[in-house]
């Protein structure tokens, strides 16, 4: 992985201490609107740990990968994850 280690590990941790917290608040039977909120900014930290990885692979990965004159398999790799995002 190319991206930046420690970024990417401080964002995943913290969404790990956002999800114990959902878990609590679910446990304490804490109003609906207040959870979904969290899980929002759960989701939107996850978002931004998996853009920072698909960045540096893009940067790096697949950038190599033209450089060397054969793309293909990383760009079929792109377009496979693409169909994942927007399903």
């Amino acid at each position: 992985m190319k991206a930046d280690h420690a970024q990417v590990t401080r964002l995943l941790k913290t969404a790990r201490g956002q999800i114990d917290g959902i878990l609590k608040m679910v446990e304490e039977d804490r109003y609906c609107l207040d959870v979904s909120n969290q899980l929002m900014a759960t989701q939107s930290i996850l978002k931004k740990a998996n853009r920072m990885v698909l960045r540096a692979h893009m940067d790096c990965c697949v950038r190599e990968a033209a450089a060397s004159g054969s793309p293909e398999e990383k760009l079929e790799e792109l377009k496979l994850l693409l169909d994942k995002l927007t399903d």
